[in-house]
């Protein structure tokens, strides 16, 4: 049964008797008060996420920007899951991506695979492009009734890293449906700059410079994906695409209707309801290696239901050639003893090539090479902690 999330400021949704007020402290104390605090890397018994107004972080004023970016810090320690309002992507925006999504996905199937992602090798080394159903498959094995859109950062051929065939870089693929190129560059470029926001929080919220992070994010292969899942009268209310971690650093979510469930810490189940005109993000892998398992990558799945609905995950990544390790104010034995460091492109690249269907069988076929040391499917998160207990 659905939960009904909780409105909050500057707490989140602990037990009422567990609820303390956050004053204003200076960079100082909360500097220190973060790094007080780093060994702890589990998630709470949450019953529902947390909601962080983020209208803060836009203040000229930074005790402001420090006193949301506690609450964020908060909700991402505790859940690694929460709901973000007060945002600067407008309604419009994100109503012309639905109703864009809505119409491709209602084409006939023949002219929806003429954009199939792995129709060729440009359109497969960039991973951009249609998607049917049953192409991916996550670490259980399973295919679920989906299919999506996947776009990214609109670069040119002659870019650099694409002339070099950097894999998730190049440019988008664009079906023939006047309005769609506009609708879903706007939307990106508007969710992407909420991302750049949201960065400059955790920067806060983890006592470092505010613009720390700006320095990886050059160039990102970060993708937006349109996701429909369609009307199935047969579907019963049951766990339908794998549980999993997202590869990238967190993830901005609009979704349309309910059918996303998180992982707490005690390993139940919660739902995740949409509300209006907010957004759900969550901590991926890159994030919890960069905080030495401070912020841990939630693990989450997508309910089977009877109800169509959309999804649209902007996965938020760093410059493909970030090597990723523990920061120094994180680098405890414990964290550096589990955390190797890992080069941000080349474990997204990994779990992609491992999820999809056209990527494994040019895996097969020698057209393709993992990186070495990639990591196997689910190696984050949650679960591959209970896996290792």
């Amino acid at each position: 049964m659905s939960r009904t999330p909780v409105q909050t400021n500057v707490q989140t949704n602990m037990p009422t008797q567990m609820k303390t007020p956050i004053t204003t402290q200076t960079k100082t104390h909360m500097k220190t008060q973060m790094k007080t605090t780093t060994q702890s890397h589990a998630h709470t018994g949450f019953d529902r996420l947390p909601v962080v107004d983020i209208s803060g972080l836009y203040s000229e004023d930074r005790g402001t920007r420090e006193a949301t970016a506690r609450e964020l810090d908060r909700a991402a320690r505790e859940a690694g899951f929460f709901y973000v309002t007060g945002h600067r992507v407008t309604r419009e925006q994100q109503a012309a991506l639905i109703e864009h999504a809505q119409r491709f996905f209602a084409a006939d199937e023949k002219w929806k695979m003429d954009y199939y992602i792995g129709k060729s090798i440009a359109s497969s080394i960039a991973h951009r492009g249609y998607v049917p159903e049953g192409e991916e498959v996550f670490a259980s094995g399973k295919r679920d009734r989906k299919e999506a859109f996947d776009t990214g950062r609109d670069l040119p051929v002659d870019d650099p890293d694409v002339l070099a065939g950097t894999p998730m870089l190049g440019p988008n693929i664009w079906p023939d449906q006047p309005g769609f190129r506009e609708a879903v560059s706007e939307y990106y470029a508007a969710a992407f700059a909420l991302g750049k926001t949201l960065f400059r929080g955790f920067s806060l919220a983890l006592g470092l410079p505010e613009s720390h992070f700006e320095r990886y994010l050059t160039k990102p292969p970060s993708q937006l994906r349109l996701i429909h899942y369609p009307f199935d009268a047969s579907a019963e209310d049951r766990p339908g695409i794998g549980a999993h971690t997202d590869y990238e650093c967190f993830t901005i979510l609009m979704p349309t209707a309910p059918g996303l469930e998180v992982m707490n810490g005690e390993g139940t189940w919660i739902d995740a309801p949409p509300i209006d005109n907010a957004f759900v993000v969550n901590i991926g892998d890159m994030l919890e290696v960069w905080t030495g398992g401070t912020y841990v990558a939630t693990s989450h799945r997508v309910r089977k239901v009877a109800q169509e609905r959309y999804s649209f995950p902007l996965f938020f990544a760093c410059d493909y050639e970030t090597v990723v390790a523990p920061l120094p104010e994180f680098a405890t034995p414990e964290a550096v003893a589990r955390y190797a460091p890992v080069a941000a492109g080349d474990h997204l690249f990994a779990q992609t090539a491992q999820s999809f269907t056209y990527l494994k069988q040019r895996l097969e076929r020698g057209e393709l090479i993992l990186p070495d040391g990639s990591k196997a499917l689910a190696s984050f998160g949650q679960q591959a902690r209970y896996a290792e207990s």
